[in-house]
């Protein structure tokens, strides 16, 4: 490609972020053209074997948010298919392997990268005969899972199962240095440099360090040790991703991986380190068919993160009628914690922002542990009471959601489990439609919740 030609960087993003918006942006800052590739405006088609895209892009930065949808696999082959047709970041391969927490393990230890001790078993009764290995308290995940959700720490004297939902679960050794102090080290590796790097600090009554969960940041791009700055980088190259956040944790004989994300935000980032990596992904794409890029502009334009309308992005459709499911007054769900599943009844209401579990059934499931306390207004009282939250897993009609549940004696009510906006904002509420009957009828409820 001649260095005067513009270079159409097509951004593989279904959902609407800062992240995506940014580097978006920063192409057309750079002088080349941005293409937002989203359900509204993409197709690809095969005439006469030959293969087309629309709208036409040089190269495909992936973007696709895997690890919080039902059927990942979906996405990777949307991906696998672009990948087969143009030059791709963030290739489908190794954004697999990212987005399982115990592939990117056993990757990584493979090529001799330090990692937690850890446990995959399909069976329950392996998965608890070798649970006594990590101690007292360990470590229990989904394999898939994001912004935390997925993530307890557990005693384990209580036995776990394999699977949360139908996600695949597995034991993982916790590492702390500090047991009061929770933190851990957020390093973003575009290419083969170092963007930035953050420590992230658990919030109050909690141990897990995501932004997303309100963990604190403090910058330490100039600070990194020696040891975590080669991890992070040969972690990157071993994963072959193109960009990526490394999240390690310093333990005793030395740094940790403990996850890759292959779509981590930049929003924390950003605001600990003054510094955006969107135009060196941008940068990347460039480059990688040839284009031609202003170092210093990319620079100068790392210092804001621009997450403006860019102007590459398609009018949204109106939604057809039905588009959106629909979720009755009263629903069949399925519950699930780290060590049951159960079905149950629960209530549909769309004035209440927090789903919540009653207190048994929170235990019959292994529901937590306990992440922190909510304070919930109820009635007249104006001071609210203080309930516990912990992470839940709710199945509505084949679609999970991994949903932070308060959890309160329900013993006096009709339904142990009340959907909060939280699920139902993925919802349409038909109040006539209830599960407990076989005909629609007005809610006969009384109690105040």
């Amino acid at each position: 490609m001649d260095e005067t030609d513009t270079v159409r960087v097509g951004v593989l993003s279904l959902h609407t972020s800062k992240e995506t918006k940014a580097i978006l942006n920063a192409v057309e800052d750079l002088g080349h053209e941005s293409v937002w590739l989203r359900r509204e405006n993409t197709a690809v088609s095969i005439r006469d074997s030959e293969v087309s895209l629309e709208p036409e892009v040089d190269i495909v930065a992936n973007r696709l948010l895997l690890s919080n949808t039902e059927e990942p696999a979906e996405g990777l082959g949307l991906a696998a298919t672009f990948e087969r047709i143009r030059p791709m970041l963030n290739r489908p391969g190794p954004t697999l392997t990212a987005i399982h927490k115990f592939a990117t393990a056993a990757r990584l230890a493979d090529w001799n990268v330090r990692v937690p001790d850890a446990l995959l078993a399909l069976s329950n009764d392996r998965l608890n005969r070798g649970r006594e290995r990590f101690g007292d308290v360990g470590v229990y995940k989904t394999a898939i899972g994001t912004h935390g959700g997925g993530t307890w720490k557990v005693d384990l004297d209580e036995p776990v199962n394999p699977k949360v939902g139908n996600r695949q679960a597995f034991l993982q050794e916790l590492i702390e240095r500090d047991a009061s102090e929770h933190r851990d080290l957020r390093v973003y590796v575009v290419g083969d440099r170092i963007i930035g790097a953050m420590h992230r600090y658990a919030p109050e009554g909690d141990w897990r360090t995501n932004v997303a969960l309100g963990g604190a940041v403090e910058n330490v791009t100039d600070e990194i040790p020696d040891e975590a700055r080669e991890t992070a980088l040969y972690a990157a190259d071993v994963m072959d991703l193109d960009y990526v956040g490394v999240d390690l944790i310093e333990g005793e004989k030395g740094w940790y991986v403990l996850e890759m994300n292959p779509t981590a935000g930049f929003k924390g980032l950003y605001e600990a380190t003054g510094t955006s990596p969107a135009p060196y992904i941008a940068k990347l794409a460039i480059e990688a068919v040839d284009g031609d890029v202003d170092d210093e502009r990319v620079r100068d334009l790392a210092a804001t993160l621009d997450d403006s309308r860019p102007t590459s992005m398609p009018r949204p459709e109106r939604p057809e009628p039905g588009q959106t499911p629909t979720v009755g007054y009263i629903e069949d769900v399925v519950v699930s914690g780290t060590s049951g599943s159960q079905s149950t009844l629960a209530k549909s209401d769309t004035g209440a922002t927090r789903t919540s579990i009653d207190t048994s059934l929170a235990a019959n499931i292994g529901a937590g542990p306990i992440k922190s306390m909510t304070r919930v207004r109820s009635g007249s009282s104006k001071s609210g009471t203080a309930r516990p939250v912990v992470d839940l897993v709710v199945g509505v009609g084949g679609t999970q959601h991994t949903v932070t549940a308060s959890v309160e004696d329900r013993s006096h009510m009709n339904y142990p489990l009340l959907l909060g906006r939280d699920i139902l904002k993925h919802y349409q509420v038909d109040v006539r439609r209830r599960a407990d009957s076989d005909e629609p009828r007005p809610e006969e409820e009384t109690l105040e919740e």
